[in-house]
């Protein structure tokens, strides 16, 4: 073994993986959606890339330019549809399991506050005698 490889070794390096996993920005997007997403981005190059062709069949004179914009109108119509497929199962999956049931640490300071407050009203002033002749005095309560 050289100096270089051996200096190499003790840097540092070698105790650090090949694979650095990072956090991630944002969160992934669920399964469902991501491929209805993955459905509408291919959908989408195949039409540009036939619409690209059907203009330059277009230029050239060609006869295939008009079977090829049929197929071009088509495909933007599927293209359409690939796009409102990834809005509606977005939409749709934040509805079902969007929505977390947790109250927000303001929400619960709100409560536990008007709990006490309810709670001091409900009992009786302290030093005060209760008195005995109200409408339930002759139950015994």
């Amino acid at each position: 073994m050289s100096r270089d490889e051996g200096a190499g070794a003790s840097t540092g390096a070698a105790g650090r993986g090949l694979w650095v996993e990072e956090p991630a920005r944002r969160r992934r997007m669920p399964d469902p959606v991501r491929t209805s997403a993955v459905r509408a981005v291919l959908i989408v190059a195949v039409t540009l890339t036939q619409a690209t062709i059907t203009f330059f069949l277009t230029l050239a004179g060609s006869w295939l330019a008009l079977p090829m914009a049929f197929g071009a109108i088509a495909g933007t119509i599927v293209a359409t549809w690939g796009v409102l497929d990834v809005w509606i199962t977005r939409q749709t999956w934040n509805q079902r399991y969007g929505v977390l049931s947790e109250p927000s640490s303001t929400a619960r300071r709100r409560r536990r506050e008007a709990r006490r407050a309810a709670r001091v009203a409900r009992e009786p002033a302290k030093g005060r005698i209760p008195c005995e002749d109200g409408p339930l005095a002759a139950s015994g309560r």
